[in-house]
């Protein structure tokens, strides 16, 4: 995994290409600091050893990421969109809501299962029930993950989720426009997920 470290001193807008990813160091951060993302998308995920590149959410705009909520060795986030984010906000709900513990908690759900065509489902309901729309004839997600990313999130390896892939992209249920940063998914493939969003 490539990283650059995030800046110390808190910065009120940050702006970071699809693909690049921050070290988010909770040893450099004060406890009622956080980030907030203003635009784009993210995926926070895992850089320590045992467990690297392991995804722990998705953040958009508005979410925040707590960062005395962090394990020692800190997370990373990675813009999977155009994206920008401050790290100067102050926490909105300290009792409250969390978006990392509440996603962690979804795809844990995800991973629990019975079949990697179930959690494959699930997964594709989670993601364009909170972070894409409908368009029409086709639910749009607005970034696309590899098949050994997808592998991770569901519990499989790379070869199946290609496989499971293939398999919703004969049936006319999965469309990856060529050119496109975007995923088309047919609504009766998230309306049918097996677990609510």
């Amino acid at each position: 995994m490539s990283f650059r470290f995030l800046p110390d001193d808190p910065i009120a807008a940050i702006r970071m290409p699809t693909g690049q990813s921050v070290l988010i160091d909770p040893s450099a951060r004060s406890g009622t600091a956080c980030l907030e993302v203003l635009e784009g998308i993210a995926r926070v995920y895992c850089p320590c050893e045992e467990t690297e590149g392991m995804t722990l959410a998705f953040l958009q705009a508005g979410d925040q990421l707590r960062t005395d909520r962090l394990c020692s060795e800190g997370v990373c986030v990675e813009a999977l969109t155009p994206l920008c984010f401050r790290s100067d906000a102050e926490i909105s709900d300290p009792g409250g809501f969390d978006a990392v513990n509440e996603w962690t908690l979804q795809l844990l759900r995800i991973r629990h299962l019975g079949s990697a065509e179930q959690r494959l489902q699930a997964l594709f309901a989670l993601l364009v029930n909170r972070l894409g729309r409908r368009c029409g004839d086709w639910c749009h997600l607005p970034f696309r993950l590899t098949h050994e990313r997808i592998g991770e999130l569901i519990g499989s390896t790379r070869v199946t989720s290609t496989r499971l892939i293939s398999r919703l992209r004969s049936a006319d249920l999965l469309h990856v426009p060529a050119g496109e940063p975007i995923l088309r998914l047919a609504p009766t493939l998230i309306e049918s997920s097996p677990l609510a969003a």
